[in-house]
């Protein structure tokens, strides 16, 4: 009975950590990791570094720029709110 039950227990976890990762990016800037809240699940760019990419790449790929990266890429100092509502009106138009 008791294994029966630790069994359960590590389903469990398992089950919540696959929906964590399902529900979030992971954005990697150099030793500094974000999570963004994705917009349905799903395993797209879950894990994302944004080191070395130009900010109109990272803003090219839809599912990045529909869960809001650009707020976070102006949060971490990679662009401004300027540069952000210009990236994001090339493709909102």
């Amino acid at each position: 009975m008791g294994t029966r039950i630790k069994q359960y227990i590590l389903i469990g976890l398992l089950a919540a950590a696959g929906y964590f990762i399902m529900d979030n990016h992971f954005i990697i800037y150099g030793k500094d990791i974000r999570l963004l809240k994705k917009t349905s699940l799903h395993l797209h760019y879950t894990f994302f570094s944004v080191k070395g990419k130009s900010p109109a790449k990272i803003m090219e790929i839809d599912y990045l720029r529909d869960a809001g990266i650009g707020d976070l890429l102006v949060e971490m100092g990679v662009i401004d709110d300027e540069q952000r509502f210009n990236l994001e009106n090339e493709y909102f138009e």
